[in-house]
């Protein structure tokens, strides 16, 4: 590899990562162009440069960035598929797909689907934030008549699918009825556990998923499997106002016959399928995209269940396909043709249960997680499928999923029950090893021998028990590079490079931010409020305390007994509680202030916002003993003492 003066410089691709992505080129069809035909289709025009701004100027969408991508030949540092799955991704602007329905892409990670109702539109998946929605929104207006938005549907529980409602319709309006709001049976709880609870460390996560912190181009960020990225600006929710509630259920909306399907547990906690019979279009959200999605994404999530989700897919053809003539998602382009949307589909389901039958089979021969993910790979029928390769998700990591979900992290190896943490168990390494200088030196040596996976490894056991040498950092953030230039994942290539940028330059300091919007933390229930405020205790800080309170919230009307006692918080919601040893009594908004941590006990009490009739002492208290969490905290090196 070339030496640079600059050791925190990016480096060029060794020859073993030349060799790997030639190797790659060999093995697909990139003669095979259709899915830019698709991609192109029904194309009516898009924003200049590819650029959304707010009000104020500032960013919240550019594809210039990415122009880089224009060659169709890829550079040595980036995995020949995953550069075609990124040029793909920039093909951005309002389509039409057949008459009256219309999809905004590449404009965010996800889609914009706009139907034509009798008097006005119909909106699916209003993006991520306010900005790029109303700008996709504009867009549409710039080439078909502006018309009133009658219904906004989300088809499932994540960000990118609700986030940007306040760009294309007013709260008033949803309260009101004026405009229906649909969501699938769930929707709210799902927002509220995973965004609260695990807000922060996924948030830390999703910088190595996305690549969000990565500069673009090709020795950095190029895509990120399903679109781009995720757009910046205002994150906005309005609940729903009408729910589907039933397996199947149908409705006409503003003279459009909508039937849709309930996959609860697939790709979201609560996601659905829409299915309009007048336009043979059927929509299958985020559980039928053009990769190989994730059972659990490397952000983290909790491990979701492959197999109900293959009988989804293998439902959505039984219920829906003897008609369909075209199938859309909320991510990626569209595909025409029954014949097609059936294979398309049915490839999706075959690949979805044949890693989860394939993991449990090897499973039951006593195979650890790690084994299997190194066994398996696409069925061989299955390997040159464009919308079936690892953009997102992983055949490797999605099996180790399926372990997960059945069996645990525990491989039932003993020496694994109950092994030394990581900082101990490196540095016990290390000395067994022969020291840092002969690590080393075998690392050098190994990583201009293309042993990669190997030197990041060994290396990230140094880095454990030293993390101050520079030496070892450079070494791994030279094997991660290189690891992250053969990926074909884009998640995969995300997560090497932004490693090895933080080991070379650092863990970026950036300004702490809210864990949520406001407007999505008036959707979530006081109880995970409550629930939150119990994994924010310090039991260290409790001592021999214990205490029950009342908590009377005004809006809504809400009682709440919240109880500490052997070291831990529980709460029920109640009708009275009269053996309280304290009544709290305050606004719902002040309720999620305080546990959220953007507003001190003291300050709330003394502007009135909270009344506290008996042991005053022991909420004060209360609130003493919750953590606060780092909105940055250590990865690939140590948690800071």
């Amino acid at each position: 590899m070339k030496n640079y003066i600059d050791p925190k410089a990016p480096k060029d691709a060794h020859a073993a990562t030349i060799s790997s992505n030639l190797a790659m080129a060999g093995k697909l069809r990139f003669e095979d162009t259709q899915d830019f035909k698709d991609a192109q289709r029904g194309f009516i025009g898009t924003v200049p440069d590819g650029v959304v701004t707010n009000s104020r100027g500032s960013i919240a969408w550019d594809l210039g960035k990415y122009k880089f991508l224009e060659p169709e030949e890829a550079p040595d540092t980036v995995n020949p598929s995953l550069w075609r799955q990124a040029r793909l991704n920039m093909i951005n602007g309002l389509f039409m797909v057949t008459e009256r329905v219309y999809q905004v892409r590449g404009l965010d990670i996800a889609n914009m689907t706009i139907i034509e109702g009798d008097t006005g539109l119909i909106i699916i998946d209003p993006l991520t934030t306010t900005e790029v929605a109303r700008a996709a929104l504009e867009l549409y207006f710039e080439h078909r008549t502006k018309r009133p938005v009658v219904a906004v549907m989300y088809t499932h529980s994540h960000i990118d699918h609700y986030g940007g409602v306040k760009g294309v319709i007013d709260v008033a309006d949803a309260a009101s009825d004026k405009v229906a709001v649909i969501a699938p049976d769930g929707f709210m709880e799902a927002i509220g556990g995973e965004n609260i609870l695990t807000g922060s460390p996924m948030s830390r996560r999703m910088q190595f998923q996305l690549g969000g912190l990565l500069a673009q181009g090709p020795r950095g960020q190029v895509d990120a499997g399903l679109g781009k990225t995720s757009a910046r600006g205002q994150v906005g929710l309005i609940a729903p106002n009408q729910l589907i509630v039933e397996d199947t259920e149908t409705h006409v909306i503003d003279g459009v016959e909508v039937q849709f399907q309930l996959a609860p547990e697939s790709e979201a906690p609560a996601e659905m399928h829409i299915y309009m019979p007048q336009f043979k279009v059927l929509n299958m959200a985020e559980n039928a995209t053009h990769n190989l999605h994730n059972f659990c994404p490397i952000r983290g999530a909790v491990v979701r269940d492959p197999l109900l989700w293959s009988k989804y897919l293998d439902e959505a053809i039984d219920l829906y396909c003897a008609d369909c003539e075209i199938l859309i998602g909320q991510h990626h382009w569209p595909t025409w043709g029954r014949d097609r949307v059936v294979d398309y589909l049915a490839k999706q389901r075959d690949l979805y249960k044949y890693i989860h039958d394939q993991t449990v089979r090897l499973m039951n021969h006593g195979l650890k997680s790690a084994e299997i993910a190194e066994r398996l790979d696409h069925p061989p029928s299955l390997q040159k499928e464009w919308a079936l390769r690892g953009y997102y998700g992983t055949v490797n990591h999605n099996s180790k999923a399926v372990y997960q979900r059945y069996l645990s992290w525990y491989d039932a190896n003993p020496a694994n029950l109950h092994p030394l943490p990581p900082v101990e168990t490196a540095k016990r390494t290390v000395e067994y090893m022969g020291g840092a200088a002969a690590m080393i030196a075998r690392a050098q040596t190994d990583l201009e021998n293309g042993e990669f996976r190997w030197v990041a490894q060994v290396m990230s056991q140094l880095i454990f028990a030293e993390p101050d040498n520079q030496v070892v950092r450079s070494l791994a953030a030279d094997a991660f590079e290189q690891l992250g230039y053969q990926a074909e994942s884009a998640t995969w290539r995300n997560a090497y490079l932004y490693g090895a940028q933080e080991l070379r330059h650092g863990v970026a300091e950036l300004k702490p931010r809210p864990l949520v919007s406001p407007d999505v933390m008036e959707a979530i229930d006081s109880s995970t409020l409550f629930d939150y405020m119990g994994i924010r205790l310090i039991p260290e800080k409790v001592g021999e305390r214990s205490f029950k309170s009342n908590w009377l919230i005004n809006a809504p009307d809400t009682n709440v007994v919240l109880t500490l006692q052997n070291h831990t918080l529980t709460h029920r919601t109640v009708q009275s509680c009269g053996d309280a040893d304290v009544t709290v009594r305050l606004e719902r908004q002040t309720l999620a202030d305080l546990v959220l941590g953007v507003e001190s006990i003291e300050a709330a009490i003394a502007d009135g916002r909270v009344v506290i009739d008996g042991d005053r002492e022991a909420i004060n208290g209360l609130f003493g003993m919750l953590d606060s969490f780092p909105f940055m905290f250590n990865v690939v090196t140590p948690i800071s003492t």
